[in-house]
């Protein structure tokens, strides 16, 4: 069911301000090391945080891992409402001169497993604290003055008032049409023909507030006039000490498309464990390190990256199941995710193989979400090697910290779950790989050793 938000207008234009503590930057260890350097010198290259890395700008609370899993199912569970069209639209009679009331879609649950970047915004150019997603499209901040309600955010909020560059996007404009696509819900307008985004996330985190377009600064001194970005005045739910969200799916109004122009239609990042620091790259890389699949287009859902998983290997050696259970479900490669969704039939496999592989080592319960565990830390257990091969024979060769994870100081489980209708290679099997996304050329290709 879809989240019932009120927003009046009135609200939305007030000039009063709401007032917010700004939170302490972390502290960066010196022996993180700078993975830019390895990097082709063409393209723009920003460093990427975990988000419960001492080395992140913005470090979410120490959550139990439970709760982190609680939000993870939220973010499974909206996305595969979203490919079945099981989601309720919003229905724009629903709209009121005085007021919005509308049953949002929730888009994925954002938050807790989502990497960390820094953007610069405006004339002059100020620094803000942003979470990644690839499973989202419009980017949006939180700006003064908050009309309604803002999170506390490392540094200051964005005020439109104090950058020469900025511009409030019109209900007329064609960037305001787009928006349902981007956001799952319907654009509004104010009384002062300013277009209004929703935009709504699966565990009932949201962001509203105007359509906006600044100058946004990226790397060493790469600037786009006239981003389109969503300037946010009720921004309620788990985004942490950040100040917003970039969306890097496939739809018009996301920060790839708008830089496409000029860098190319296609990015890369290496997703950092909680001891290192990676990457996002937005266009040129190195095409010859990456071993490649098909990127798949789907009626689905046309703005996420959906893949082929042909097979997975334990030891060297093919599940037991066939062909068809793997490729009976749609799969989809995201960064905000992060354990990995398997079919049913393939987890069981994989579940039954691991465990048998580690049959000298004491079980432990099940946690949340995760049903095969061992006592005792990662370290002490000898993981098998497990592949997860794709169309095209693209391999992720699972380090054993991608296999397994310590959900507590007693225990480590397979950091993989079943699924029943969406399969997903979430951020933990995806960590310290590079991962391409050439959108151009409608391929995903992975190297491993992007990052520490």
């Amino acid at each position: 069911m879809g989240l019932l938000l009120c927003l009046p207008f009135y609200l939305l234009l007030s000039a009063a301000s709401s007032p917010l503590n700004d939170v302490p930057n972390s502290s960066c260890s010196a022996n993180f090391m700078d993975p830019l350097r390895n990097l082709n010198s063409s393209g723009l290259h920003l460093n990427l945080h975990h988000p419960r890395s001492p080395c992140s700008p913005a470090p979410f609370p120490d959550l139990p891992f439970s709760a982190i899993l609680s939000h993870d199912e939220a973010r499974v569970r909206s996305l595969a409402a979203r490919l079945t069209k099981s989601v309720p639209k919003p229905v724009s009679s629903l709209l009121r001169p005085a007021a919005i009331s509308v049953p949002l879609s929730p888009g994925n649950s954002i938050g807790v497993g989502n990497y960390i970047t820094r953007i610069d915004l405006g004339t002059p150019a100020k620094s803000y604290v942003m979470l990644v997603d690839t499973g989202s499209s419009l980017s949006w901040l939180q700006c003064s003055p908050c009309s309604v309600s803002c999170h506390a955010q490392v540094g200051s909020v964005f005020n439109p008032a104090s950058s020469a560059t900025y511009r409030a996007v019109s209900c007329s404009a064609s960037e305001c049409d787009s928006l349902e696509s981007a956001t799952l819900n319907p654009s509004a307008c104010s009384r002062s023909n300013v277009c209004i985004y929703q935009a709504s996330y699966g565990d009932s985190s949201f962001s509203v507030g105007y359509l906006s377009k600044d100058t946004l600064s990226l790397g060493s001194g790469h600037r786009v006039a006239n981003f389109v970005f969503g300037c946010g005045q009720d921004n309620e739910g788990l985004f942490g000490q950040s100040a917003g969200l970039i969306g890097l799916a496939r739809n018009r109004l996301s920060l790839l498309s708008q830089l496409a122009p000029s860098l190319g239609y296609s990015f890369s990042y290496c997703l950092p464990t909680t001891g290192s620091t990676g990457y996002l790259s937005i266009g040129s890389y190195e095409p010859g390190q990456y071993s490649y699949t098909p990127m798949q287009s789907s009626s689905l859902d046309d703005t996420l990256y959906f893949v082929r998983l042909t097979s997975i290997t334990v030891g060297g050696r093919g599940l037991p199941v066939s062909s068809s259970a793997y490729t009976g479900t749609p799969t989809v490669i995201d960064s905000g995710t992060v354990i990995t969704r398997l079919p049913s039939d393939v987890y069981d496999a994989l579940s039954s193989a691991v465990a048998a592989a580690l049959r000298g080592y004491p079980r432990a319960p099940a946690y949340s979400i995760l049903d095969t565990c061992f006592k005792g830390g990662l370290s002490r257990l000898a993981v098998p090697a497990v592949e997860m091969v794709f169309q095209g024979g693209a391999t992720l060769r699972l380090a054993p910290r991608n296999v397994m994870i310590d959900v507590d100081s007693s225990t480590t489980c397979l950091a993989f779950a079943p699924s029943g209708r969406v399969a997903i290679v979430g951020n933990k099997q995806q960590e310290t790989y590079s991962v391409v996304y050439d959108v151009g050329r409608l391929r995903i290709g992975f190297a491993a050793g992007g990052c520490g």
